[in-house]
This record gives structure tokens, sequence and C-alpha cells, in this order.
């Protein structure tokens, strides 16, 4: 059973990728079609950022997967047998 501090963790994590998707979905498909001058604006960052940052997220999402695949082949590696 998880204990409260892993129920704590985990509901932490749930809510903060469902408020990140939502900020995302509002940024990339409604913003576009709110006028410019809109106070909205205020509270997102310019549209290039909405491809750059993702694609950043994905190279360092795929650093991290390598360097752990990497990790964990060296440590079951097996020593050559000597005869």
């Amino acid at each position: 059973m998880a204990t409260g501090v892993d129920q704590a963790v985990g509901m932490s994590l749930v809510v903060f990728s469902i408020l990140l998707f939502t900020y995302y979905t509002l940024w990339v498909i409604v913003l576009p079609f709110v006028d410019s001058h809109h106070i909205l604006h205020k509270y997102f960052l310019p549209r290039e950022y909405s491809v750059i940052l993702p694609g950043i997220a994905a190279v360092i999402l795929l650093l991290f997967i390598g360097a752990f695949t990497a990790v964990v082949m060296l440590k079951n590696r097996k020593p050559k047998k000597v005869d």
C-alpha cells in the first residue's frame, strides 16, 4: 500500500500535469483565435515558445533516457572469463 506521502506526491504530480496540459492547450489552440490586444495574451509567452519549449523538453528527456540506459548496461556488463 502507498503511504500518505506517496499519495500526496502522486496527487501533486497529477494536478501539475493537468494544469500544464490546460495551460498549453489554451496557449496553442485557443489563443490564436483571441484578439492580439486582449488582456489574456498577458498571461502567456509568445507563440514561438510553444514549439521551442516542447522541443527542448523532448531533447532533455531523450538524453536522460539514453543516460539511464547506458548506466544500466554498464552495471549489468559481465566481466570476461579468464581461462
